[in-house]
């Protein structure tokens, strides 16, 4: 057979049907004859093709109509229009434009309406757009020339040879996966609107489990990027090809053994059903990674500026909600080099964050810019007066005193990958728990009853009590880090929404707010009469550092400190 009969069968066959149904269902009409040209195409082109009809999850249209896998590996996927209506999705309106916003961020994927074909790779047109001589609803064969043959079998082929961009940089990768954890989230949201899919129970367990305040859109947000991180530890950490969510929380579990949880709960095959799309393609592309490559082709710490790069693609609005900017890195030295001084001439700790008697803790630690500079500066001491030879033994100290709390998901994983990797590049042994990097919130008092987690939850449970034991029981010297502000709501007794910036950490849970930590941090300052500044405790970190700097040069803090 060659790729014109079998284009030629395809309209004939579409002909047939309309002319036998007539205008019912017009885009079911197209699925069977386009989902045989495809896997006939394939054959001409030496390619063992599969279609897969695709089962719509909303009103919309929560999938395209055509899944389509070569050689046992998903390729790309079809959505199909009624004829006459074109395929230049950019210009569609209504119904169509709904689908094509969400669509478009598909990495290979036909819009076709039986006359016309384009094909979009990441919402970018590829080629010409093609249409037919003849019309598939009137003329059967006649429709097809040779010419169109031609010109379609070019886009044909295009399309079935597609395989994953290999970024090879962490900023390249960041705007890869940024569109389909954006698709996954979409996806997500579609499912939840239907009980069978039981994402709705999967949300309210979230809820109950991890964050109580989380509403539908952000249980869904941090399904998709637990969901794409868990992927990307895997595959960073040498995961068996090809990468499944199996294979992935097996391989991440001895590191990171609340991702794995969280993974398989979330990937579980009954949730999957609604959201298999997206979540194949990120296994298709994550697992075409090369980590060695990725590690080499970067200059300095490759994760810096990952999550930022990878919000401002997924959702900027996301990002500026969420304050995710990253902190430059020389304000980030400047600030551990002063908590440094004060631990080594005021602490007596002369190798500061790596001191045995140092606790430091970073309560939203984002990605980890501030406990891998604490370290670093730790292990740069100890190498200058103990040699580098004893840096192994002080990373593996540093590891078990250097905490931080994470409530995002997507951070919480960059931050555990970071810390992680960089004890063991120091040569240092991980505390038998793993690093104390937390997916916690810091404001949520720990004087609360937990929940009682069922079995599946188990680590969730553990991880939530050891964020609980730091804030309660351990004697944390080092507060380090650049929180956000702005987000603590509660409710007040007559049941109205009040907002209450800091929660716990601010007001505590007297009536009287007497035990609240700020307090403890307030007093002396108001006691050197400092109170006036105190305020800006809770609106402005930035300009209390600028007023700790100001403080520092006016007491003759020398060329050293101001450096």
């Amino acid at each position: 057979m060659t790729f014109e009969t079998a284009l030629q069968n395809c309209v004939a066959a579409i002909t047939g049907k309309f002319a036998t149904l007539g205008s019912f269902n017009p885009e079911d009409q197209l699925k069977a004859p386009i989902g045989t040209f495809l896997e006939d195409a394939g054959g001409v082109f030496g390619l063992s093709v599969q279609t897969v009809t695709e089962a719509q999850v909303s009103a919309i249209g929560g999938r395209p109509d055509l899944g389509v896998s070569v050689n046992g590996l998903l390729c790309g996927h079809v959505e199909l229009k009624k004829p006459n209506t074109g395929a230049d999705a950019p210009r569609f309106t209504g119904r169509n434009k709904k689908q094509w916003q969400k669509f478009q961020d598909l990495p290979n994927l036909i819009y076709t309406d039986g006359n016309e074909w384009a094909l979009y790779r990441s919402g970018k047109r590829q080629g010409k757009l093609i249409r037919l001589s003849g019309n598939v609803l009137t003329d059967g064969a006649n429709a097809v020339t040779s010419a169109d043959a031609a010109e379609l079998a070019v886009l044909i082929r295009d399309f079935l040879h597609w395989s994953p961009v290999v970024p090879h940089s962490p900023r390249a990768l960041a705007k890869v996966l940024a569109p389909l954890c954006r698709l996954l989230r979409a996806d997500v949201e579609n499912a939840m609107q239907d009980p069978a899919t039981g994402f709705a129970s999967l949300a309210d367990e979230w809820r109950k489990y991890f964050f109580p305040d989380a509403d539908d859109h952000q249980f869904a947000d941090a399904y998709a990027q637990t969901i794409t991180y868990s992927l990307l530890l895997a595959q960073l950490q040498g995961s068996s090809a090809p990468l499944s969510v199996d294979k992935a929380a097996k391989t991440i579990r001895p590191a990171h053994a609340l991702l794995a949880d969280a993974l398989l709960i979330l990937g579980h095959p009954n949730a999957r059903q609604g959201v298999d799309i997206p979540i194949t393609l990120l296994e298709r592309v994550i697992g075409a990674i090369n980590p060695v490559t990725l590690r080499q082709k970067s200059k300095g710490d490759p994760w810096l500026y990952f999550y930022e790069d990878f919000l401002a693609v997924y959702d900027p609005r996301l990002r500026k909600d969420r304050g995710a900017y990253y902190t430059p890195v020389e304000v980030v030295q400047a600030q551990v080099r002063l908590a440094a001084d004060l631990l080594e001439n005021k602490f007596g700790a002369d190798f500061s964050f790596a001191d045995k008697d140092v606790i430091t803790l970073d309560p939203a630690v984002g990605t980890g810019t501030y406990i891998a500079a604490a370290l670093e500066h730790g292990l740069n001491q100890v190498s200058a007066m103990k040699g580098p030879g004893m840096q192994a033994n002080y990373a593996a100290q540093a590891a078990k005193n250097i905490y931080g709390f994470e409530i995002l998901v997507g951070p919480y994983a960059v931050a555990h990958m970071r810390f992680t990797q960089q004890i063991q590049a120091s040569g240092g042994a991980l505390p038998a728990d793993g690093v104390h990097v937390y997916l916690a919130d810091t404001l949520e008092s720990p004087h609360r009853p937990p929940p009682q987690f069922p079995f599946a939850y188990k680590q969730l449970g553990q991880e939530h009590e050891k964020a609980r034991q730091v804030k309660a029981e351990t004697p944390v010297l080092v507060c380090l880090g650049n929180p956000p502000y702005d987000r603590q709501q509660i409710r007040a007794e007559e049941k109205e929404l009040v907002k209450r910036k800091g929660g716990w950490i601010r007001w505590g849970d007297k009536p009287d707010h007497s035990d609240a930590l700020l307090r403890d941090f307030i007093r002396p300052l108001e006691a050197l009469g400092y109170g006036v500044h105190a305020k800006n405790l809770y609106n402005d970190y930035v300009y209390f550092w600028r007023w700790a700097l100001w403080k520092l040069f006016e007491s003759g803090g020398g060329e050293e400190s101001k450096g």
